[in-house]
């Protein structure tokens, strides 16, 4: 039975810049640390971490919302994509940030759950504390 989750953060920058950086290939590469190109358009294919993400875009709010079609390189060759709701909302102090993470296969869930707090949340918390890149 595939698995949900959700996991927010809060980061000090504003919505537009989160949603703007998301979908664009080298600012998500930068933040990420891992190769991504990306179309940010609805229907827009896109990759990140090297390759070992890819999906499609479903859905486009923007400073909102994202919605993607979603899967792994671990993903069972037969199981379908994922679907990855990014939603954004301003907080006191920046942005919350909350990933709500649906149809993910069987046994897999704990594994993305960690991989969004640690491959995601802390390397943009770093890369705003130091000040560089697109969040200024």
């Amino acid at each position: 039975m595939p698995e949900s989750i959700r996991v927010s953060a809060v980061l000090p920058a504003t919505p537009q810049r989160i949603y703007e950086a998301w979908l664009d290939s080298r600012q998500h590469g930068s933040f990420t640390g891992g190769a991504a190109e990306i179309d940010p358009t609805v229907g827009g294919v896109f990759t990140t971490w090297d390759g070992y993400i890819r999906g499609v875009t479903e859905a486009l709010e923007p400073y909102r919302r994202i919605l993607q079609a979603w899967r792994t390189t671990d993903f069972p060759e037969d199981a379908p994509d994922s679907r990855l709701e990014v939603l954004l909302e301003p907080s006191a102090r920046g942005t919350r940030i909350t990933l709500v993470h649906t149809g993910i296969p069987d046994g897999q869930g704990a594994d993305y759950r960690q991989g969004w707090k640690d491959h995601y949340f802390a390397p943009m918390k770093a890369y705003l504390a130091k000040g560089e890149g697109p969040f200024q």
